[in-house]
């Protein structure tokens, strides 16, 4: 197993705790209506950590898939000068897709503002 940041893993981890959330509210809201005690219970807590550490992966993910896109898209840039002046039309072609494709990349990973 990598220690490397995931997008699905960091999925899964916030579906997976918001869903104890939900159970734990649940709990709560049932225990209080029979007079119990009105603390979180430990579903609510667990679940807001994980759900937390799950956003936390997520954008640790599009973090580092965005800095891999802009290193792609600067050697590509690099390559397609090069054979530019050195008249390599293949090693130009082939810059000129890594640029592209690391362009990409750090589309589909930029910061969202909201």
């Amino acid at each position: 197993m990598s220690n490397e940041p995931s997008k699905t893993n960091g999925q899964v981890n916030s579906l997976l705790g918001s869903a104890k959330v939900l159970v734990g509210n649940t709990i709560e809201t049932a225990y209080q209506a029979v007079g119990g005690s009105s603390e979180p219970s430990s579903w609510t807590t667990a679940g807001q950590k994980q759900h937390d550490q799950g956003e936390a992966e997520i954008t640790a993910a599009k973090a580092q898939g965005y800095v891999e896109g802009a290193g792609d898209r600067l050697e590509g840039k690099k390559d397609s000068i090069v054979g530019a002046i050195t008249g390599d039309k293949a090693q130009q072609t082939s810059g000129n897709l890594q640029h592209d494709k690391g362009e990409a990349q750090m589309k589909v990973n930029e910061r969202k503002c909201l």
